[in-house]
């Protein structure tokens, strides 16, 4: 029984299924009160939990997503049903958090993830195109780097109780969600929960958890990663992540349709700015620190359930990277209307520095990070 599941998970059918289902949870999750265009986003939804938790203090994006918890305890349950709890690490592990840090700053001034891009595109937003154009160049910069023998070093065998920390930590941040105890004098500190803007609004937590815990555990048994999908298509001519891609978007757009959430356009698109340039600059760093990384931001935290620690450290550096952002100011604006009139929204100076640094700084570490190709 256990090996025809893992057959078919293995399988052409079993990846477009798998995409289907999470093209369809995404807008479901918009209908029933994520944010618009949005559903899923792992970079949004990592910065409302750093919010949440007071590491940053901008008072619309402060929630503790269900999501995210799910997305590793499913894969935590999935790699301990099919035996495939492996407690790793030592794979360049701060060069991993740095890598995860410039993944947020460029998905912030996007204003989403991968997940996202392709979220908003079929919602209607021609920007997720923008980003998708974006994202795929900074992969493909990145495979010129593996294609010269970049490399981040195998990682090793360690301690279980190693491996379930990260998944621990997932835990605990999901029981705070659950109970909402109070901290400091009359509420005045952590945890945080906006009540305006994105971070107010979401699901049901019982929902958004059970939808998580469903990706995780089937994108753990499929390998499910949108960064992978084009580094596989280009590296192998391999199409087997790329179709349940490519599912995810056929169905997240056929759901948005049936539920009247598909609203084409470009300038003024929800919690979305029109900016070009910054919308392809932010995503071509995203894919390039997501590829130097080895997966997707999804893909990390299913890793991370499975007991890679090195997929945690990467995502402590997201959560890091999604603190500077709002801290200082790097975080894209949206577009917006004031007084009748639409306003442009984009990056501030910070910002522009910022995306330079980390396209620098990942360049740098893709020219470095290399083993002699024999």
């Amino acid at each position: 029984m256990q090996r025809s599941i893992n057959d078919f998970f293995r399988s052409r059918r079993g990846i477009i299924a798998v995409g289907a289902i999470i093209g369809i949870l995404g807008p479901t999750l918009q209908k029933l009160g994520n944010p618009p265009n949005m559903g899923i986003c792992v970079a949004c939804f990592e910065r409302d939990i750093t919010g949440a938790l007071g590491l940053h203090r901008a008072a619309t994006v402060q929630y503790l997503r269900p999501e995210i918890f799910g997305f590793v305890l499913g894969s935590l349950i999935a790699a301990l049903l099919f035996r495939e709890f492996k407690a790793r690490g030592g794979s360049a592990p701060i060069i991993r958090f740095i890598l995860g840090f410039f993944g947020m700053i460029g998905s912030l001034v996007f204003l989403g993830c991968p997940w996202r891009a392709w979220f908003r595109l079929a919602g209607g937003d021609i920007n997720g195109l923008i980003g998708l154009i974006g994202l795929t160049t900074g992969i493909l910069i990145g495979i010129v780097f593996l294609k010269k023998g970049y490399s981040l070093g195998r990682s090793n065998k360690t301690h279980a109780a190693a491996g379930y920390v990260f998944p621990l930590i997932m835990a605990a941040l999901l029981l705070l969600a659950i109970f909402r105890p109070t901290f400091g004098p009359e509420n005045s500190g952590p945890i945080f929960s906006s009540e305006s803007g994105p971070g107010s609004k979401h699901a049901p937590l019982l929902i958004s958890l059970a939808f998580g815990l469903l990706i995780g555990f089937l994108a753990q048994r499929t390998r499910f990663c949108t960064v992978g999908a084009v580094r596989d298509i280009v590296l192998l001519k391999d199409f087997h992540l790329g179709s349940g891609i490519l599912s995810l978007g056929i169905s997240a757009f056929l759901m948005n349709l049936i539920y009247g959430q598909f609203h084409p356009g470009f300038q003024g698109m929800p919690i979305a700015h029109s900016n070009v340039i910054w919308n392809l600059l932010g995503m071509i760093l995203a894919g390039l620190a997501y590829c130097l990384a080895g997966g997707c931001p999804g893909r990390q935290l299913f890793l991370s359930g499975e007991g890679d620690t090195d997929a945690g450290i990467f995502v402590l550096g997201m959560i890091t990277g999604a603190a500077f952002a709002h801290n200082f100011g790097l975080a894209g604006s949206p577009d917006s209307v004031v007084d009748g009139v639409l306003k442009i929204g984009g990056i501030s100076s910070n910002g522009m520095i910022m995306v330079g640094i980390g396209l620098l700084v990942c360049v740098l570490i893709g020219l470095t990070m290399r083993e002699k190709v024999q």
